[in-house]
């Protein structure tokens, strides 16, 4: 069974375009992990709402024990966490119903 990654990330206003430089230069980091299925981060439609960050992976762990304790996560967070206010929370959803 996969798990979605969800989160709403609040980009300082005025770094949307920086900000989606950063993500195409981060993306790999995370393809390249363990248990990762795919990476969606969809645009606001308005102006001054958030990004809607969708990742798919194999597991929980995979995500939090697997990525975030990498080396690959230190250079994302080094890349993009500059651009949150506040920073993003992260839930976890399963199987559709």
């Amino acid at each position: 069974m996969a798990v979605i990654e969800h989160a709403l990330l609040h980009v300082r206003a005025g770094s949307e375009g920086d900000f989606e430089a950063a993500v195409a230069e981060a993306r790999p980091l995370i393809e390249a992990s363990p248990g990762f299925i795919s990476l969606r981060i969809c645009r606001p439609t308005a102006t001054g709402q958030a990004y809607l960050l969708l990742v798919e992976w194999r597991s929980v762990a995979d995500h939090r024990d697997g990525f975030r304790q990498s080396d690959r996560y230190a250079q994302w967070r080094a890349l993009l966490h500059r651009f949150y206010d506040p920073m993003p929370e992260v839930s976890y959803f399963g199987e559709p119903l």
